[in-house]
């Protein structure tokens, strides 16, 4: 699990609409690539998926007052999942802190 500040500080819902609205370009761009991302939001937990290449939730992001937890769901041999998460982690980052 990955713990960053959350600064701003971000609620889940504001998150979520800056995942949709923003991540998708944000990854594809950093990738070189046309991936295609879901996210889920209940509560304070947004899921994100990338069901091109992985299967089911690939990330949990759970929305704290002080912290964003990020959780992996991926497993071994699974595309590139850390530069995935590289990025993920980098645009929550810019996003939160």
């Amino acid at each position: 699990m990955i713990s960053i500040n959350n600064v701003q500080p971000l609620s889940s819902e504001s998150l979520f609409d800056l995942l949709k609205t923003e991540f998708p370009a944000y990854v594809n761009e950093k990738l070189g690539s046309n991936l295609a991302v879901e996210f889920a939001h209940v509560s304070d937990i947004v899921n994100i998926s990338f069901p091109e290449i992985i299967e089911g939730n690939a990330y949990t992001v759970t929305v704290g007052d002080n912290s964003l937890e990020l959780t992996d769901h991926t497993t071994e041999g699974t595309y590139n999942t850390e530069l995935l998460e590289q990025h993920l982690v980098e645009f929550l980052t810019l996003k939160a802190g």
